[in-house]
């Protein structure tokens, strides 16, 4: 049953945008709940992940972790869903 719906998925292009639904919703997992509470708006667009938090301070800090970000979140989906995160 797995194997049907994988395939289903595919066949109308729908697996990409399930795993994109999948890093988002593992963003409190990865990061925390502090941090996820500062969370107001994420998105994915061409393998960006578009974050705007609340704070400016941990807008700053956050920047200089993209690159192990990218790859934790990556890891959690169990596929590269993103090569990029921009903050907002």
């Amino acid at each position: 049953m797995k194997e049907v719906i994988g395939d289903l998925l595919k066949a109308y292009k729908l697996d990409g945008r399930l795993n994109e639904v999948k890093l988002i919703n593992s963003w409190e997992k990865v990061l925390g709940k502090v941090i996820a509470k500062h969370t107001k708006e994420m998105f994915i667009n061409k393998k960006k992940l578009f974050v705007t938090l609340d704070s400016a301070a941990l807008r700053d800090e956050l920047s200089f972790a993209k690159s192990k970000l990218v790859k934790m979140l990556n890891e959690e989906a169990g596929m590269e869903v993103i090569d990029e995160i921009v903050f907002k």
